[in-house]
């Protein structure tokens, strides 16, 4: 096993990644901004690095910062989590080329994955289903709007190079495809520095339903099953639930087989997660795209599969054989979690602060991964999210009344925080029905 551990990541799944480094005897290293000294996750680590200053290019995004805190504090491996430099395939090869072990897929299959266009045409070729969409990027916004009337409207722009719901834009006709083609085009060109398009079919009323994957060390792929992420402000996931209440058992059969084979064409190792769009009225799914890293979900996973993945993603990277038998994964009970975010659970804009008051729920069922405690300062330089509140049971309703419980127990003052949000949508007749999509918040507000 790994002995020592570089943690190149913030706030709670930091915390997190530590924490199961710690129960298994692994030095945890922390490299932090100066924005972030007081943060949990600095001082429970076994040793840390300030690496820059508050801005994430020139600390948590900073490569050379990174690895010279690793040959500093003797580290041998470096655990991204997500976010930052996560799917960054330059820092994977980096990383290993400096004689440190990476904890991710390989450097190959985060390029494949990287890039939406080239995802899609890999995963059609492995016979994973895809959604009517262009094969190569839209050359110009003429070639845009000749591709849509192929399609048929409404459609989806994306950029290529995009990710985490970020650089997204929908049209119903042509009129909004010219004004969204441009508008995401730049976003493009300024966030990831690609302004490479991809126009896809949109699907009105849709879910959005992911699988888990880990890579194993000796080559095989297995699926831990899948989690529904639908409910979403502007594309970003705000509750996901493990399993699905849309997926029927001959349904997740589909879901997990075709996960499997799009991890196999890639020769993925490691964890990794298959995004899907679900048509509920058809039973339909097709690929989204692959997230070549940890998801902040996975603890939903962990709960219904007994597993640790963050352990798992040590194994695998240390040339090791997972904890459970690949043959035998046997889901149980349910879990459902909620992204505590510092914004406002009406419009959902940021509202950083500082934390006055931080009392986080317990009981029974009850897992809470955070990132603060009172006194610390949620700063406007990085994610709003303070914590992710995980509640588990023996089945969907019991998950939901703990929720509703850990939800009114939690309490948190200084930032603005969606807790009031959760309680909303834990009382919504659609969302406690199971028969949601991702339209379910716009009809909350």
């Amino acid at each position: 096993m790994i002995e020592s551990l570089l943690v190149a990541n913030r706030g709670e799944i930091a915390r997190r990644i530590i924490r199961t480094a710690k129960r298994l005897g692994i030095r945890a290293i922390a490299v932090h901004s100066e924005a972030d000294a007081d943060l949990p996750f600095v001082t429970e680590a076994d040793e840390a690095v300030c690496v820059g200053p508050a801005n994430p290019a020139l600390s948590y995004r900073n490569v050379e910062a990174i690895l010279a805190a690793a040959k500093q504090t003797g580290a041998q491996a470096i655990h991204p989590g997500y976010g930052f430099l996560s799917e960054n395939a330059d820092f994977a090869r980096t990383v290993e080329a400096s004689g440190l072990i990476w904890v991710g897929p390989g450097a190959d299959a985060i390029t494949a994955m990287g890039d939406k266009i080239n995802a899609r045409n890999l995963m059609a070729a492995a016979g994973v289903p895809v959604a009517p969409g262009t094969t190569e990027p839209s050359a110009d916004l003429d070639a845009a709007v000749a591709a849509a009337a192929e399609i048929g409207y409404p459609v989806m722009v994306k950029a290529a190079a995009g990710g985490g719901g970020m650089g997204m834009g929908v049209a119903v006709d042509e009129a909004a495809l010219r004004t969204e083609y441009d508008k995401v085009r730049a976003f493009a060109e300024r966030m990831f520095g690609d302004g490479s398009v991809l126009i896809e079919r949109y699907f009105p009323r849709v879910r959005h339903v992911e699988v888990q994957i880990l890579g194993l060390a000796d080559g095989r792929v297995v699926a831990l099953g899948e989690r529904e992420c639908s409910v979403q402000r502007r594309n970003q996931k705000l509750v996901e639930e493990s399993p699905s209440p849309a997926v029927s058992p001959e349904l997740r059969e589909r879901f997990l087989a075709a996960a499997v084979r799009a991890g196999e064409a890639v020769n993925y190792r490691n964890a990794g997660t298959v995004e899907c769009l679900l048509d509920p009225t058809t039973g339909e799914f097709f690929f989204l795209e692959m997230n070549t890293r940890l998801q902040v979900e996975h603890p939903v996973t962990e709960y219904v599969y007994g597993v640790d993945l963050v352990e798992e993603q040590l194994r695998v990277a240390a040339g090791l054989a997972p904890t459970f038998d690949p043959d035998s994964l046997t889901p149980r009970g349910h879990a459902i979690e909620l992204r505590i975010n510092a914004e406002d659970p009406k419009r959902f804009l940021p509202g950083p602060g500082t934390v006055t008051t931080w009392n986080e729920p317990s009981g029974e069922g009850v897992r809470v991964d955070s990132g603060y405690v009172a006194g610390n300062t949620v700063t406007p330089f990085y994610d709003s999210l303070m914590a992710k509140l995980i509640v588990s049971g023996a089945t969907r309703e019991e998950a939901v009344e703990r929720a509703r419980a850990a939800v009114a127990g939690f309490e948190i003052a200084g930032p603005k925080c969606n807790l009031p949000f959760f309680a909303e949508l834990l009382e919504n007749g659609e969302f406690l029905s199971g028969d949601y999509d991702t339209g379910i918040v716009g009809r909350m507000r």
